[in-house]
């Protein structure tokens, strides 16, 4: 199983992102896909839940700002999460996964390559 993230860097407050990350080894048609970070000397949290049907799930503080979104063609298997009008708070890795049970707090597989964004003037 391979989830790798991709996409962040560093943007003033205001800026925008778009996160990427390729699944490969999933059931990616057959899973839900959420997207969670990991600020610093914080707990890892969950931000966002598409499931196959494209139903949307977002954490309150980044409701409006950001937008999970799936492409489910078989050479792609990408969850994406488009920022916006990012905030120093939104600083964290960011990382996708299955999310397990049903809810948020658990996942399916190991922790994958995570992505570092950072939000500075």
């Amino acid at each position: 199983v391979q989830l790798q993230a991709s996409g962040g860097g560093l943007v003033q407050p205001g800026g925008s992102l778009r996160l990427s990350c390729a699944a490969s080894g999933i059931r990616f048609n057959l899973d839900d896909m959420a997207w969670y970070r990991q600020a610093p000397g914080k707990q890892r949290e969950w931000v966002a839940t598409i499931n196959l049907g494209g139903s949307i799930q977002v954490l309150d503080s980044v409701k409006g700002r950001f937008i999970i979104s799936r492409d489910n063609a078989k050479n792609k298997n990408t969850v994406y999460l488009q920022m916006n009008s990012l905030k120093p708070e939104d600083t964290a890795v960011y990382y996708c996964n299955v999310p397990a049970y049903g809810g948020t707090a658990f996942v399916r597989y190991s922790w994958g390559q995570g992505t570092l964004v950072t939000v500075s003037s």
